[in-house]
């Protein structure tokens, strides 16, 4: 399992742009959901932020081991939303990836999703 937490840059003037983006997103979010198996996804949440006059978007994601890359998709919305992030994500600007301190997860869901400890998460990226 690996578990993220990734800030990206939105591209200056694009702010409008990404409304957009998100708009399409939660739009089509039982596609994007039909997205998530293939890529061994659990779990994406994105975020946005601004702060000193920028703005971000953050990508919190738990995924399982050997999923496929977005990149790859044969799914007509993960096309879209790659165009999206080719125009509105800042180049210049390098991704910023946190380390996760603690990882709490309730015993169900750990179970259900066959965690054994997310303790090993901890220090993994």
């Amino acid at each position: 399992m690996k578990v993220e937490l990734t800030r990206f840059r939105i591209a200056p003037g694009k702010a409008e742009r990404v409304d957009q983006w998100m708009k399409e997103l939660n739009r089509r979010r039982e596609e994007a959901i039909d997205t998530m198996e293939r890529e061994q996804m659990e779990i994406e949440i994105i975020f946005r932020e601004e702060a000193g006059g920028e703005e971000f978007l953050y990508w919190f994601s738990i995924q399982g081991d050997g999923g496929a890359p977005v990149e790859t998709s044969p799914h007509d919305l993960d096309k879209v939303h790659m165009t999206f992030w080719k125009e509105c994500i800042d180049k210049a600007y390098p991704e910023r990836d946190a380390r996760p301190q603690l990882v709490l997860v309730r015993r169900g869901i750990a179970d259900a999703l066959g965690w054994k400890d997310a303790g090993e998460w901890i220090g993994s990226k």
